[in-house]
């Protein structure tokens, strides 16, 4: 008989709720092992005993081929006794440990629908053909259901529905890709769609209320779609606001209703073809739109064209339709289960290259199937040919582009289907509060906005919206992190002993938990603006911490004492409070994802922080690492007229800088050139504005790069208000588009120990040019590529003076994809190294991630 060992081995990482255990048991079994697997708090261990060849094989299995949602951190194998793994009659999953554990723990984030359920979804032979929560261990909510680790059925929202037979016996049966799947349901089993009328739109006549489930609640849904309504749909992480793309007067309404006069909305589209309809669409977009994330991305417009008219509309404000015209037959569940194989890696992430329009959306419909929706005729005339809609002119006002995503759940494929066309899909909520996620709080906050409620009885245990991402030079860049990526933690390259907080900023909040050198960053919760939004921040602070079981014992927190994290973080028990400048932590955020230890160059462009000085910043080039800075250089000082009412009218900022910009000795815009804009703006406005400048009065001082763009588009005439953070500065990107000019005049200037760029020669010329009737494109063309040389030239500087040769770019403005590339070229033609933020947010959603390296390295130093 051959040498038999037996081996004790841990797995950390995220190896929960990813069909570990299955995948143990099928490769432990495919190579004769005797033994067992099991979670444990946060980790999976397994006893496996066997020939040594056949161990060194599953154990170079775990490490270097994991199932595709894991991610492997460490492996430690140990000796165990011979009767560790228990009798030698082959390899079982045993029931979790509950003893606690020091091991790190990891939550899995949600995965969208895998192409195996795809095809039963729409599959008339499978027994959960048209069952909306179809998922298995590949796909399904994970992050927004779990209550605690280990990560088991009874420890989820799904511990409120009993499995039926058929779904106990995919359940344990081993070879079924369904095996250990804890969100495992069925149409006999699992969560119920439920469809109610708004109370605020209900007919006067009728009941306050009506209550149908099933398949008809979605034929109700889609009813009031198709006709020009608004409904509410329970997702993965919380309520999703839906309306017709297509349709200018339902998202015209929608926008009255949500208060969001401007912001863009997301769009959801049934798959990659719908979605190069719509947009141009690269291969690296397409890996992230496919992507078992299935973010929102942020793509080039199409032209709008139109091929048909408009299908017929319910007229806005009146009565949901009571009576839906049925969509065909009810599927019937069985009581059977169907066994299937395990399906291969390849069902997951991006269709391969040599497959160009492969998408498995489309792949999963039947061919006896029609590939257009047979059902239109509930709620559009048959001569309505609408074959390539175009969505409606004020989804994504003031910008090019346009985000699009893909389908999550079965819900969200069953809508599409039925509806064949766009939909808006965004947040549940109204403007500045965070997404209603309870049943209750949802119908109390949105009936004034929607016509009805599209829910199901699974609760959601925790707040995650979509994710958003855009790729620029083929690499994908995280612009809010959410839904499919959040908490997956992230590494500190300085790691400390003591667990700590970051406790983020003011706007687009994120709260990150550290310990031992890995930084789980929570979802984004929102502007810290009022009440709701701070509640949210705390339960998703109080979730994050139960699930990981990080007990801070320090906080970072921002230098601003007005900001409600910040105050949040003086109040909270712990023994040391470590206070991180705004700026510093914006490049920090984006050195620490790199795992940079060493000095480099921040360029640090945003809106507004508070600097060690106690004045505003936001235009700073910073000599720094992680644990401390040196600011070197930065934007010539504005006033900010009206302090907060500068940043909701840009033209107030545009006259603080042509009555008010730090004297620098450039040449300032004179009264001439500067009267087709003063000319239009009120006179009393002006007056009032010149005088309050003049006196000082409620004008603090800001060295801002993001109020000089806002100006700027004030100044060309491309929003003198805005409804929504960045609104003018996307204004202004969108206008200078791809457009190549030459830079407008600048000028640096040394104020005391500071590199300083004077924009009042570039003002000047910007305005002299609109007076000789330069285009707005060219205009705002030349002040992005002004920007980037001035970048340019004060990293040159700093570099020439034996700065580091590592530059990191970090801030709001560096969303602007012209203004990040245009800077990344010329820096990297000086021969320097230049880094951004790629999985963390280079907005403020990366502060607190930002704040937890700088306290981590600062910890280690003293340890």
């Amino acid at each position: 008989m051959s040498e038999r060992i037996t081996r004790r081995v841990q797995v950390f990482g995220r190896v929960q709720g990813v069909g570990f255990r299955p995948y143990v048991h099928r490769r432990a079994t495919a190579l004769g092992l005797d033994g067992w697997v099991r979670n444990v708090d946060g980790h999976v261990e397994l006893v496996a005993s066997g020939r040594p060849a056949a161990l060194r094989d599953l154990v170079t299995s775990l490490r270097k081929h994991p199932p595709p949602l894991s991610a492997v951190r460490r492996v430690e194998v140990t000796r165990a006794p011979g009767d560790a793994a228990g009798p030698h009659d082959g390899f079982l999953v045993r029931p979790s440990g509950t003893e606690p554990s020091a091991a790190p723990r990891e939550i899995p984030p949600d995965a969208a629908i895998c192409a195996a359920c795809l095809r039963e979804l729409f599959d008339p032979a499978d027994r959960r053909h048209r069952h909306p929560f179809i998922n298995c261990t590949d796909c399904g909510p994970r992050a927004t259901v779990v209550e605690a680790l280990p990560y088991d059925r009874e420890r989820t929202t799904m511990r409120h529905f009993a499995l039926c037979p058929a779904c106990r016996a995919e359940y344990t049966d081993p070879t079924d890709r369904r095996y250990h799947a804890e969100p495992l349901a069925c149409p006999a089993c699992g969560p119920r769609l439920a469809w109610h009328e708004a109370r605020a739109r209900t007919r006067g006549d009728g009941p306050a209320e009506r209550e149908v489930v099933g398949e008809e609640a979605l034929r109700a849904a889609v009813a009031v779609v198709a006709s020009g309504g608004i409904v509410a749909v329970k997702g993965l992480g919380g309520y999703q606001v839906v309306c017709d793309a297509t349709d200018p007067a339902a998202v015209a309404e929608l926008r009255r209703r949500k208060r969001r006069p401007a912001k863009p909305f997301a769009v959801m589209v049934r798959d990659l073809a719908d979605a190069r309809r719509l947009a141009r669409v690269s291969r690296t977009e397409e890996a992230v739109l496919v992507s078992p994330q299935r973010p929102v991305v942020l793509l080039a417009a199409r032209t709008p064209r139109r091929t048909s008219p408009r299908p017929a509309r319910r007229a806005a404000g009146a009565a949901v339709p009571s009576a839906p015209a049925p969509l065909g037959p009810l599927p019937t569940p069985r009581d059977t289960a169907r066994s299937s194989p395990d399906h291969p890696r390849t069902d997951r992430g991006p269709v391969p290259p040599d497959q160009p329009g492969a998408d498995p959306a489309r792949a999963a419909i039947p061919p006896d199937q029609p590939r257009t929706n047979p059902a239109r005729t509930a709620a559009v005339p048959p001569d309505d040919p609408v074959t390539d809609p175009a969505l409606a002119p004020s989804v994504h006002p003031g910008t090019d582009r346009v985000g699009l995503f893909l389908p999550t759940t079965g819900l969200h494929h069953l809508l599409l289907r039925e509806l064949g066309r766009p939909l808006v899909v965004t947040s549940g909520n109204l403007s500045g509060e965070p997404i209603a996620t309870d049943d209750a709080e949802a119908h109390s906050r949105l009936s004034g906005v929607v016509d009805g409620f599209l829910s199901h009885d699974r609760p959601i245990r925790a707040r995650y919206d979509d994710s958003v991402v855009q790729v620029v030079r083929r690499t994908p860049l995280m612009l809010r992190r959410a839904r499919g990526y959040a908490p997956a933690p992230l590494a500190l390259p300085a790691p400390a002993a003591l667990p700590l907080v970051g406790a983020g900023a003011q706007l687009k909040h994120t709260v990150t938990l550290a310990e031992r050198g890995r930084a789980h960053l929570g979802p984004h919760t929102g502007d810290l603006a009022d009440a709701t939004t701070y509640e949210a921040f705390e339960a998703a602070y109080a979730d994050l911490a139960r699930l990981t079981g990080i007990e801070p014992a320090a906080v970072a927190h921002d230098l601003h004492p007005g900001y409600l994290s910040t105050q949040w973080a003086r109040g909270l028990p712990v023994t040391r409070r470590i206070a991180v400048q705004h700026h510093h932590a914006h490049v920090a955020a984006v050195a620490a994802e790199h795992r940079l230890t060493g000095p480099f160059v921040g360029v640090a462009y945003d809106g507004l922080g508070l600097g060690d000085d106690g004045t505003l910043w936001g235009g700073e080039i910073l000599v720094a690492d992680l644990t401390g800075y040196r600011r070197v250089g930065r934007f010539a000082r504005a006033p900010l007229p009206g302090g907060e009412a500068a940043v909701r009218h840009p033209a107030r900022m545009a006259l603080g800088y042509l009555f008010g910009a730090e004297p620098l000795g450039g040449p300032r815009p004179g009264p001439g050139p500067a009267l087709p804009f003063t000319g239009r703006l009120p006179a009393r406005e002006v007056r009032a504005v010149r005088a309050m400048v003049e006196r000082s009065v409620n004008c603090p001082q800001a060295s801002s790069a993001g109020r000089l763009f806002d100006a700027v588009a004030s100044l060309l005439g491309l929003g003198d208000t805005v409804s929504y953070e960045g609104q003018a500065a996307l204004a202004l990107e969108s206008a200078a588009g791809d457009l190549r000019v030459p830079a407008l005049p600048w000028r640096l200037t040394r104020a005391g120990s500071l590199w300083v760029y004077d924009p009042s020669p570039t003002l000047a010329a910007l305005l002299e040019g609109l007076a000789a009737g330069t285009p707005v494109a060219r205009s705002a063309a030349a002040f992005h590529a002004t920007v980037a040389e001035v970048t340019d030239a004060l990293v040159g500087r700093v570099v020439a003076a034996g700065g580091p040769r590592t530059v990191c770019l970090g801030g709001g403005c560096f969303q602007n994809r012209r203004l990040l590339a245009d800077v990344s070229r010329l820096l990297r033609a000086r021969g320097l190294r230049v880094l951004t933020g790629h999985a963390v947010p280079v907005n403020d959603g990366g502060i607190s991630y930002g704040q937890a390296a700088v306290a981590s390295a600062l910890l280690s130093r003293e340890e």
